[in-house]
């Protein structure tokens, strides 16, 4: 019996799950490894991609965004999401404002062998903080982007989109 893999997640889905819940802003630090992801993103004439100098510059520049009535989404790796603690506890938990952010999940294998201490503390940076979050790694994983966004309008927090397959053909 021959299995099938499923279709690794697309650029395409990611902005097709974006647009489904009235994204209006990615707040991100553009990078080389993403850059099919953001050139894809730049195409689209509902988004606007605001960028950023430091990853907890995003939190401040999406709550901002938020008061202004607009849906935004923080679109940063692991390492700067837990670099940006303070910025998450004041800016997004604090605030009471729901917020997804989308955390390109850096060293994380489905195999299990994770040699990486980015990803070995991602979830525990995560749990400390009480933020829920939602892996997705293949393209019919995409519908936990709108899971999160729900959940985020409901409860009024931030929620996490782990983005486990993090740079496979994003960078075409």
């Amino acid at each position: 019996m021959v299995h099938q893999q499923a279709a690794l997640l697309k650029p395409e889905t990611m902005v097709e799950e974006f647009q489904k819940n009235g994204v209006t802003h990615v707040v991100t630090i553009p990078d080389s490894e993403t850059n099919y992801l953001y050139e894809l993103m730049k195409d689209q004439p509902w988004l606007d991609l605001v960028p950023a100098s430091r990853e907890g510059e995003t939190f401040a520049i999406a709550l901002g965004l938020l008061v202004g009535g607009k849906t935004p989404v923080v679109l940063v790796q692991n390492t700067g999401m837990m670099e940006s603690g303070d910025s998450i506890r004041g800016m997004a938990l604090d605030s009471g404002f729901p917020l997804v952010m989308v955390i390109g999940y850096r060293g994380w294998t489905r195999r299990g062998v994770i040699s990486d201490s980015a990803a070995r503390y991602t979830e525990p940076f995560l749990n400390a903080m009480g933020i829920n979050y939602y892996l997705v790694e293949h393209d019919e994983d995409g519908e936990r982007i709108s899971i999160a966004f729900e959940e985020a309008k409901k409860n009024k927090c931030p929620v996490a989109v782990l983005v486990g397959d993090e740079y496979h053909g994003f960078n075409r």
